[in-house]
């Protein structure tokens, strides 16, 4: 009775083991009857089947896969040749179709490969190399993944995004690249420089202009305050020659010998020099 008991639990804990299994809540089940699908179970949880050979479980991911692309060789529209280094980020739909058309992650990444190569290169084509580098790729592999995703449906597989990490130019063409690149640039500043210096010109003939045209007013100024200063001055003279003639030539005089008398100069004067008369006396 203890042998009989201990085999039906054996046999009950092998049957119970065989039959039941947990779907996780990162996988997808297939369920097979004789190698025919019969099921697909999607939802976490316990579930049942019967015992192999009767029936056996194949599970895939259900997470979010990523596919690093090896980097390819593309022609753009204007016939330049770079190199594309992208990957995908794909998951499996239909687990069933998956196992059905690709059956397996490694079979899948390769279809993958094919079609989202032949639609880059095809998309790729249709733009130019300045356009591919700069914000319109954006639009590009947002159109590259629409048309990939479409394709990989026959193999229940959903294309989420494709992406572009970086655009490199072959090793043969990047030096002419960088030499044109290069002889832009150099226009651009030679150009800049011309339009600064021809700027700069016209800045300083300006500058002159007013320059000149502030200094003749200036000096017209001047002249006129001078003229002024002297009408003023002989005004002044004449006064005091009318109030006191003797006392205004005495002065005048003083005046003159202050400017042409010093310790080193030497006067030769006429006996009736006004000059001499003064020192004379």
């Amino acid at each position: 009775m203890k042998k009989s008991l201990l085999v039906i639990i054996v046999l009950g804990l092998i049957i119970f083991f065989t039959t039941v299994f947990i779907v996780d809540e990162r996988q997808q089940v297939v369920i097979l009857q004789l190698g025919k699908p019969v099921r697909t179970i999607t939802e976490p949880g316990l579930h049942f089947k019967l015992p192999v050979p009767f029936q056996n479980a194949v599970t895939f991911d259900d997470r979010l896969l990523e596919y690093d692309v090896a980097p390819e060789e593309v022609l753009s529209k204007d016939k330049k040749t770079i190199i594309v280094d992208n990957y995908v980020r794909w998951r499996i739909m239909d687990p069933l179709l998956f196992l059905q058309t690709v059956q397996a992650i490694p079979n899948a990444v390769t279809r993958l490969d094919d079609i989202v190569y032949s639609e880059l290169r095809q998309e790729l084509g249709k733009h130019n190399m300045s356009e591919i580098i700069t914000e319109t790729r954006e639009e590009i592999m947002e159109t590259v993944t629409r048309a990939s995703d479409k394709s990989t449906d026959e193999y229940g597989i959903k294309v989420v995004d494709v992406r572009i990490k970086r655009v490199d130019l072959p090793r043969e063409n990047e030096m002419s690249i960088y030499a044109r690149m290069d002889a832009e640039r150099k226009r651009q500043a030679n150009k800049f420089r011309s339009e600064g210096e021809e700027e700069a010109q016209k800045i300083r003939a300006s500058t002159e202009k007013d320059k000149t045209i502030i200094l003749a007013n200036a000096y017209k100024e001047s002249e006129e305050i001078r003229g002024e200063g002297e009408a003023k001055a002989l005004e002044i003279y004449a006064n005091a020659f009318n109030k006191d003639v003797d006392f205004y030539e005495f002065t005048r005089t003083l005046e003159a010998y202050k400017k042409i008398i010093d310790t080193k100069t030497t006067l030769v004067l006429p006996a009736d020099s006004k000059l001499f008369e003064m020192l004379n006396d």
